[in-house]
């Protein structure tokens, strides 16, 4: 069995990785997640994960697979990151209310010891019911907004803010999947079957 050495502290990462056929290893990067003003989405989410790869992969010598990701929101012009309180996340989903946005997750993969980086995204449409000052209010009561982007995780209550999405529901919870596979069995000869 393949292991692949996720760069990342996020739960939802690896409960994902756990339903296929390869052993994921944690190791937490230690990177500030900065933002250049005027860059693109993609290219945030995408700059994003290959800090965070990069890091973890100094580590590693051995021809290891270093997956770095990194899932923003993107809406009207702007970033939503990870809220730092209960009054952000209310004021993101009062933002995101009845509306497109997209979830944009930045993958990387590095082959330790080696020139091997691959670098790429996924994007994925959600729009948000029009929600009452109530239902939102009732949301964030949950207290679910801490630590997602966009303050919400379509995997649990916040599937209920949800009216559409197009493109990968997965992308959404963090990790493309499909994508994620595509890039493995591509460049590095692994699939996640």
């Amino acid at each position: 069995m393949t292991s692949i050495i996720l760069a990342s502290s996020s739960p939802r990462r690896r409960e994902l990785l756990s339903n296929f056929n390869i052993n994921t290893v944690i190791v937490k990067p230690n990177v500030g997640e900065k933002v250049l003003e005027g860059e693109a989405p993609e290219q945030v989410a995408m700059s994003l994960s290959f800090e965070k790869a990069s890091e973890v992969a100094k580590v590693f010598s051995n021809g290891e697979i270093i997956l770095g990701a990194d899932t923003i929101v993107w809406c009207d012009g702007k970033i939503l990151g990870k809220p730092k309180d209960e009054d952000e996340a209310m004021e993101m989903i009062k933002f995101l209310n009845n509306k497109e946005h997209e979830v944009i997750t930045g993958l990387c993969l590095i082959k330790a010891g080696t020139n091997l980086k691959i670098i790429d995204y996924e994007r994925t449409i959600v729009k948000f019911r029009n929600l009452s000052y109530h239902k939102i209010e009732r949301y964030i009561k949950t207290k679910e907004y801490a630590d997602k982007a966009g303050a919400y995780g379509i995997q649990g209550y916040g599937s209920l803010l949800v009216e559409y999405i197009r493109g990968c529901y997965f992308n959404i919870v963090g990790l493309p999947i499909a994508k994620l596979d595509y890039l493995l069995d591509k460049y590095f000869n692994v699939s996640l079957l």
